[in-house]
């Protein structure tokens, strides 16, 4: 389930506007990118409209800021560890565009037909008049994006002279020879470049003068070229000392610097999984809640870097493998709608370490610290949707010294039929929010895996694991 709005797929049709003197009969206007962003962005907040879709857990912090900013049409970077949502933030901005802007037919640079800056839409317009053809720009393709790395160059940003023209005869000093880099080819749109510092820092330099007088210099070349554009860059804060930094005039010229952060609540990170992970199997809400909270325990333990951060990818990867896990299940015994279990979990993570990094002093003791917090985090929402409910039923069997076997291989009505009828079912059920209407066996399975956990880790009930095989009581 998705609740990112599809920006790429245009809700109408392009304006049947094809000439400058057409457009002039419109009610069109010519506004400026930030102008636009700014008057959008207003009427999303009066109308209550979610003017960054998919954006989870930062309606109270980073969103106010970046509102603020874009009102105030800044430039900004956003600051955060890995796998806060960054680089998703950026790329909603588009949604604030207007739906279709027009453009001189064939410029490479989105000129306006109002207001034509290259020499080859000034030179059209001169001699067409309002004949100018004019063509029409969805807000999709008003974006552009770069990652910045070590051996990214000035022609890649901003344009370097094309040897093709020169050959075609163009001399060396006509501006047509010039081929553009991104930013320009980005001008009335939205420029986005990922982990700023990794630029070298006399790239930054080039960057200058699009940040502050609005125009590119080519080897040379005293182009004027006022680029119409919002500037938004996304930075680590350990690359300032491991692998670069923003220089310090750089910084000065974005109008703002914005931290990110990851999902302080439990709710805001089970919404965050659920609307970004690929589940090929069922996961039960509260196993939802236990990588949550396992991930916020990652978070805060001190054996993992977290200068390093652990990334949102980490949480959605965990569910991701756990359907996985339930559907291979599903697979090797015949279950048509395998639900995933607690006990799948374990497994799971240890594909997962090479996520996180850990403290120098953890060497060779990382399963023990993920299985740790695993359990700590198995407790904790254990306590929370079952504190209150009776779970003698459960004990009960288990006071005759019988046991339960569980694992990967075995199968939903397998586990239940070692059970039996179970008094109090209903009620855990309930505190797990599962439906009682249409349940099936693979929830229920789920389920009573999850309290015989839970029993064990409250020193209720023992367990033994050996080899995929898990044994509760004994």
């Amino acid at each position: 389930m998705s609740h990112v709005a599809d920006l790429d797929r245009p809700s109408s049709s392009a304006p049947e506007v094809a000439t400058l003197g057409q457009l002039r009969t419109t009610d069109h206007q010519h506004r400026t990118v930030k102008q636009e962003l700014r008057a959008n962005l207003i009427a999303a907040l009066r109308s209550g409209t979610t003017a960054f879709p998919g954006i989870v857990g930062f309606d109270d912090t980073v969103l106010p800021e970046v509102e603020t900013s874009l009102l105030a049409g800044h430039d900004f970077v956003l600051l955060g560890e890995r796998g806060q949502g960054k680089t998703r933030l950026m790329r909603t901005l588009v949604g604030l565009l207007d739906e279709w802007t027009p453009v001189v037919a064939g410029c490479e640079i989105n000129d306006h037909p109002y207001a034509p800056a290259c020499l080859r839409c000034r030179t059209l317009h001169a001699e067409a008049g309002d004949a100018l053809p004019v063509g029409w720009l969805h807000r999709s393709q008003r974006y552009g994006e770069k990652l910045a790395t070590p051996d990214t160059s000035v022609g890649d940003l901003i344009g370097d002279v094309d040897p093709t023209k020169v050959a075609e005869g163009r001399t060396l000093g006509d501006p047509e020879t010039v081929h553009y880099g991104l930013l320009p080819r980005a001008n009335r749109g939205i420029f986005g470049i990922n982990e700023l510092p990794d630029l070298a820092e006399r790239i930054q330099v080039a960057l200058f003068n699009v940040l502050e007088e609005r125009d590119i210099q080519v080897r040379g070349y005293a182009l004027r070229l006022p680029l119409d554009l919002l500037l938004v860059a996304s930075a680590n804060p350990e690359d300032y000392t491991n692998r670069g930094r923003i220089i310090t005039p750089l910084k000065d010229r974005f109008g703002g610097e914005i931290r990110t952060h990851y999902p302080l609540d439990i709710d805001d990170e089970v919404e965050l999984v659920t609307q970004e992970a690929q589940l090929v199997a069922e996961v039960p809400l509260h196993l939802l809640e236990v990588v949550a909270r396992f991930t916020e325990e990652m978070r805060g333990s001190s054996a993992i870097d977290q200068r390093s951060g652990v990334s949102a990818r980490f949480a959605v990867g965990a569910a991701e493998g756990l359907s996985g896990a339930a559907l291979r299940r599903g697979a090797l015994r015949g279950e048509d709608a395998p639900v995933a279990r607690v006990g799948d979990l374990p497994g799971v993570l240890v594909t997962l370490q090479g996520k996180v990094e850990f403290e120098m002093g953890e060497e060779g003791r990382e399963s023990e610290v993920m299985e740790h917090l695993f359990r700590v985090a198995v407790a904790s929402t254990y306590r929370e949707h079952l504190a209150g409910v009776d779970l003698g039923g459960f004990t009960a069997h288990f006071v005759e010294g019988d046991t339960v076997e569980t694992g990967s291989f075995v199968t939903s009505e397998a586990l239940l039929h070692q059970l039996g009828t179970v008094p109090g079912l209903a009620q855990v059920l309930e505190g797990l929010g599962v439906s009682e209407d249409n349940v099936s066996p693979g929830q229920v399975a789920a389920a009573v895996e999850f309290v015989l956990e839970g029993l064990h880790l409250t020193r209720r009930l023992s367990k033994d694991s050996v080899d995929g095989v898990t044994v509760y009581g004994g």
